[in-house]
């Protein structure tokens, strides 16, 4: 049995049946530069419990399993360097070795399947990486949808990813694509992608049905909703792309591969957009973190 430290919030939580969302922590360490990354942190935590339910941010801190982060350890976390980006190739290792690292979309679903927390908030996923048909570059997210049992609340798929093809990748595994309200897939900063969506719900009570009907039915795998960043926050779509070719072209003259691609294009596109990416990026997770607060609360209900 893994050992893992649940904070005192999570832990009482736990104990009294109370309603839990996980979150990763790559948004801290990867994803906006400091103290940007811990206020946002705080945010999302905030909102979360004002929704009625318990955030439990995931880290692997000393090689330590942490479920749920302290105020310390969140600030520790905002300040660190070189600090490991963990998916499911690399959660052991950290873990082996004594390491802290931050997890990804995969390796967040992992820990929280592990602590039995069902419902997941992050910004967006990984997917399949433009020009994956030579690089072969697609992210462990889509094959963890498809194998661990966990909700996660995104705002679709990052624009800097090729959609189509993270759709198909989607569907080939099996990992219902839900958006909400729409029937258009977003991307992230923008609520449309001129992709249709290939499932639609209007409800928190309709996902955390569906959620649970997989459970009685056997399912592998969790459920991808795409909750589209409010209207009044978005960066339209053709401007995005377009931001998006001069990012990618960056990262490829600098010879950019690997993890280092995403937060290399997160940070190159900031510079591109005046920081208006990264105000939008909040007002996404801030969103998201509301909808999967729901989610939990009616998946509780409904297990009674």
């Amino acid at each position: 049995m893994i050992k893992m430290n649940l904070s005192p919030e999570v832990s009482d939580a736990k104990e009294n049946d109370a309603p839990v969302v996980a979150l990763e922590s790559t948004i801290i360490t990867h994803g906006m530069p400091y103290p940007q990354n811990l206020e946002t942190a705080h945010l999302v935590e905030v909102e979360i419990r004002k929704s009625g339910a318990v955030p439990a941010t995931i880290a692997v801190i000393g090689g330590q399993l942490h479920i749920g982060l302290t105020e310390a350890e969140l600030q520790t976390l905002a300040l660190a360097e070189d600090v490991m980006k963990l998916s499911r190739a690399d959660l052991a290792v950290a873990m082996a070795t004594g390491a802290t690292g931050s997890t990804t979309v995969a390796g967040t679903m992992i820990a929280a399947h592990l602590a039995g927390i069902e419902v997941f908030a992050t910004g967006g996923i990984g997917g399949v990486h433009r020009g994956a048909e030579t690089s072969f570059d697609i992210s462990a997210d889509l094959h963890e949808l498809a194998l661990t049992p966990v909700t996660v609340v995104a705002a679709g798929a990052k624009a800097i990813l090729d959609i189509p093809k993270t759709l198909e990748v989607l569907e080939t595994n099996g990992v219902p694509v839900i958006a909400i309200g729409q029937d258009e897939f977003p991307a992230f900063w923008s609520r449309r992608s001129g992709l249709a969506a290939p499932l639609r719900m209007n409800t928190a009570r309709d996902i955390a049905r569906a959620h649970h009907t997989r459970q009685i039915l056997g399912l592998d795998g969790g459920q991808l909703v795409s909750n589209p960043i409010p209207a009044t926050d978005e960066i339209g779509f053709d401007e995005m792309q377009a931001v998006v070719r001069i990012a990618l072209g960056d990262a490829i003259a600098k010879g950019v591969t690997g993890k280092a691609v995403t937060p290399f294009l997160l940070g190159r596109i900031f510079d591109l957009t005046a920081g208006r990416s990264l105000i939008a990026n909040i007002a996404l997770v801030l969103n998201n973190a509301r909808l999967a607060a729901e989610i939990a609360i009616e998946l509780n209900i409904i297990k009674g």
